[in-house]
């Protein structure tokens, strides 16, 4: 988010709030690492029913 001075027109961006690109690279590796590890752990699961079934 970006704010603007109405005095003299300058573009004013407070340095502790990161950028959109920043954000949606965070939002990306979140997406990314609950994917795998959702996946993981559904490949887990089926791998001790399918071990459970067979002994």
């Amino acid at each position: 988010m970006s704010y603007t001075r109405a005095a003299d027109g300058t573009l004013e961006v407070p340095p502790d709030e990161p950028r959109v690109r920043h954000l949606a690279r965070e939002a990306l590796g979140l997406m990314a690492f609950s994917a795998l590890a959702s996946t993981t752990l559904a490949g887990c699961l089926l791998l001790l029913t399918t071990l459970g079934h067979q002994g």
